[in-house]
C-alpha cells in the first residue's frame, strides 16, 4: 500500500477538519435526506449555519471545552448536525443506540457525565423522562422530531428548531462563537466517547481523540478513496454511534467531500441503495449477505432463458475473478466474453442490486465468507475486507487490489501489526485510542507495551497479508483436545440465502453442533412456494420441510470440513430476533456468550442420550 499521511496542514480536530470542508466546497452538496418522499439537498454553506447555530445554542446554555453530548437516534442529517454542533462548540461527544432500553441511557449518560442530551422523537424522549431524577448532571434535552410533543411544557426539553433560535439569538451578542470553539481543543483532547458492546460486563467507553480520527480519515483518503471522483456518492444507514459509521461513514465523507445520503429509515437500505447508485459502500457482513440472498431468491422466479444466461454469464465473472484472484492478466478471449457477459446480463443485476455504480465497496465488522466475496467479484464489484475495532479508531487494515478473499489486507500505512506470541493480532499506530473513560486498569491491560490487545486470534503469510482465524475467546476446545475456529464453519453456512447467523458449540464436547437463525423472508417465499403450511414465525422454523431445507444446506459445508469439524447436530432459534434484542449486537451479530446462557437446554437436547459421536 502507498504511505498515507496521519495530519494535514490545515487541520488538527474535526471540528477544523469540518470547517475547512466549508471554506473550500461551500455551495457544493455536502448531504441528502428525504423530506415527504423527495430528496432534500444541503451545502456545506448551509450545513455550516445550522451547525453553527448548534454550537452556539449549546454555549448559550453554559457548555465548557472537553463538556459531553450525548445523541440517541437513529441515523439522520440531525444527528450529523448536533454532532458537528458540539465538536464545534468544543465539546466530546457520545452517541447511544436508539435500541438501548432506560437503562442503558441511564448508565452511558451517568459514565460520561453528559451535560447535554439529543434524542430523536417521542420514544426516545420517554427513555430519558423515565430515569432523569437520576440524571442530576444532565442540563438540556433537545428532540429532533416533535410529532406528540406539541404540547410538552417542560424547561428541560426544547425541539430542535426552538434550540435552533436559541442559537441563532446567542450569535448576535458572540459573533466569535466558531473561532473561539476552534481554538478551545487540540489534535491530543478527547473528541468522541464510543461505547463498547458490553458482551462481558457493562459496557466501555472508548476514548478517540481528534488527533486519532484525522489520522484515521486520512490514511483512508490515502489507500481506499484515492481512486474515487470529488463529490462521489454515498450512504449512511449504519448506526452513527458504531466506529463504522461514524468514521468510516460521516467522517470520512467530510474529509473526502463525498455526499452522504441518508437512508429513510432501516427498512429502506435498500430501497435507497438502488435510488442513488452510490460510487462507494460500506457495510456489515449481513447487508452484503442479504443483497446476495434477494439476488438469488429473485433469480429463481427468473424465467428458464433469464436462469441460463444468469449462469452463463456469472461463468464467466467467476473465470475473470480467478485469473485476478491468482494474480494474472485475463486473455482475450475472457476479455470478450465477460464485456459481454456484463453488457447483456451482469448490469442489469448490479442495477437492480443498487451497485451498478460503484467503484468500491467495503465490508468490515465481522467474518464474511471468502466465496461471498468470490460471488462479487464476479459480478464485477470490488468488494475489498477491511479489519479493526472501536479501540484502532475504526478500519485498521484492507485488502489491496490484489485479491485474496478470506485475507483482511495489510494495515494502513503507518500502522504496524503483528502477530504475538500467542497469535493475537496486536496493532500500534496514531490511530489506536487513548484507553478506556474512567477504567485505568483496563486501559494499561489493553495497551500493555505499547500495543493495542485486539483480542482476535490471527497469522499472516508470505505475502503480508493478515487473515483473522477468530476470537481468541471463542475458539472451542473438543473434548477430544481438538482446537476449532467456529467462525469459519459459521461464515460458509452465511453463504446460504436460507441463513442469517449460527453458532457453532462444542467447547469441551464430543461433536460439534450448531445453533442456526433462518432467513425469515427467504425461508418463508420458499416455504409458499414448495406449498408449506406454517402459521407464524416459530411454526416455520417447525416445520419438518424447513427443518430438511436447513439440514442440507449444513451438509453443504459440512462436505468442506474434516469429519472432527463438520456439524453433527443443530437446532433453529425460533424466536424472530431484532436489534432490540439482548442476543443481537447493534451490527446484528448474535453475541456467541449470551447465545450459549440463554439457550442451554436447546444446546442441553443436542447432547442426549444415543446422539451421534
Amino acid at each position: 500500500m502507498s504511505t498515507a499521511l496521519t495530519t494535514s496542514p490545515d487541520y488538527a480536530t474535526l471540528a477544523q477538519m469540518f470547517w475547512h470542508g466549508v471554506r473550500t466546497r461551500s455551495s457544493a452538496t455536502m448531504m441528502r435526506q428525504k423530506d415527504l418522499g423527495i430528496w432534500r439537498s444541503y451545502s456545506w454553506t448551509e450545513v455550516g449555519e445550522i451547525v453553527t447555530d448548534v454550537a452556539a445554542a449549546l454555549r448559550s446554555f453554559g457548555m465548557q471545552a472537553g463538556d459531553v453530548t450525548s445523541v440517541l437516534s437513529n441515523t439522520n442529517r440531525e444527528w450529523v448536525w448536533a454532532d458537528l454542533g458540539a465538536l464545534t462548540a468544543g465539546g466530546v461527544v457520545n452517541g447511544i443506540y436508539p435500541t438501548d432500553a432506560a437503562a442503558q441511557l441511564e448508565y452511558l449518560c451517568s459514565d460520561s457525565r453528559t451535560q447535554f442530551l439529543f434524542v430523536e422523537d417521542e420514544e426516545q424522549l420517554d427513555k430519558y423522562l423515565e430515569v432523569r431524577e437520576r440524571l442530576p448532571e444532565l442540563r438540556q434535552v433537545i428532540v429532533f422530531d416533535m410529532e406528540g410533543l406539541r404540547k410538552l411544557d417542560d424547561p428541560q426539553v426544547m425541539s430542535f428548531e426552538r434550540f435552533l433560535e436559541v442559537g441563532r439569538a446567542y450569535r448576535q451578542q458572540h459573533p466569535d462563537i466558531v473561532a473561539e470553539g476552534l481554538r478551545a481543543r487540540t489534535a491530543n483532547d478527547l473528541a468522541i466517547l464510543v461505547y463498547t458492546s458490553g458482551t462481558t460486563g457493562k459496557p466501555k467507553g472508548a476514548m478517540l481523540s481528534h488527533g486519532n480520527l484525522v489520522a484515521s480519515c486520512l490514511m483512508a483518503s490515502a489507500v481506499l478513496f484515492k481512486d474515487l471522483p470529488a463529490y462521489s456518492e454515498r450512504i449512511a444507514f449504519l448506526p452513527l454511534c458504531h466506529v463504522a459509521e461514524r468514521i468510516g461513514g460521516e467522517y470520512t465523507a467530510i474529509q473526502t467531500g463525498h455526499i452522504l445520503n441518508f437512508v429513510e429509515n432501516p427498512d429502506t437500505v435498500f430501497e435507497n441503495l438502488r435510488e442513488v447508485q452510490p460510487a462507494y459502500f460500506a457495510g456489515v457482513p449481513r447487508i452484503w449477505e442479504k443483497i446476495y440472498s434477494s439476488t438469488m431468491i429473485a433469480l429463481k422466479e427468473a424465467s428458464g432463458l433469464q436462469q441460463w444466461a444468469y449462469a452463463q454469464a456469472i461463468a464467466a465473472g467467476q473465470a475473470m475473478a480467478s485469473v485476478h484472484e491468482q494474480w494474472q492478466e485475463p486473455g482475450t478471449g475472457l476479455r470478450l466474453r465477460y464485456w459481454l457477459a456484463r453488457k447483456l446480463v451482469l448490469n442489469n443485476l448490479r442495477r437492480a442490486m443498487g451497485l451498478n455504480q460503484l467503484l468500491c465497496g467495503v465490508t468490515g465488522a465481522a467474518p464474511i465468507s471468502p466465496e461471498l466475496i468470490r460471488w462479487y467479484h464476479a459480478m464485477g464489484i470490488d468488494l475489498r475486507e477491511t479489519w479493526g475495532m472501536t479501540e484502532s479508531g475504526g478500519g485498521s487494515t484492507l485488502t489491496p487490489k490484489r485479491r485474496r478473499p478470506g485475507s483482511i489486507g495489510m494495515p494502513f500505512p503507518p500502522m504496524e501489526l503483528r502477530i504475538s506470541d500467542e497469535g493475537e493480532l496486536q496493532l500500534r499506530g496514531p490511530t489506536v485510542f487513548m484507553g478506556y473513560l474512567n477504567l485505568p486498569e483496563k486501559t494499561a491491560e489493553t495497551l500493555e507495551g505499547g500495543w493495542l490487545h485486539t483480542g482476535d486470534a490471527g497469522r499472516v503469510d508470505a505475502d503480508g497479508y493478515y487473515y483473522i482465524t477468530d476470537r481468541i475467546k471463542d475458539i472451542i476446545i473438543t473434548a477430544g483436545g481438538k482446537n476449532i475456529t467456529p467462525s469459519e464453519w459459521e461464515n460458509q453456512l452465511k453463504f446460504s440465502p436460507y441463513v442469517t447467523d449460527a453458532v457453532v458449540i462444542g467447547d469441551k464436547r464430543a461433536y460439534l453442533s450448531c445453533l442456526v437463525m433462518i432467513d425469515h423472508e427467504n425461508v418463508e417465499q420458499w416455504a409458499q412456494d414448495a406449498q408449506v403450511e406454517f402459521s407464524d414465525y416459530r411454526s416455520l422454523c417447525r416445520s419438518r420441510q424447513v427443518l430438511d431445507l436447513i439440514g442440507a444446506e449444513i451438509e453443504k459445508v459440512n462436505k468442506e470440513f474434516a469429519r472432527v469439524e463438520q456439524i453433527k447436530e443443530f437446532r433453529l432459534i425460533e424466536n424472530k430476533l431484532t436489534a432490540e434484542d439482548e442476543e443481537l449486537t447493534p451490527t446484528m451479530k448474535l453475541k456467541r456468550k449470551l447465545v450459549n446462557e440463554k439457550y442451554k437446554d436447546l444446546i442441553a437436547s443436542m447432547y442426549g442420550a444415543g446422539k451421534a459421536a
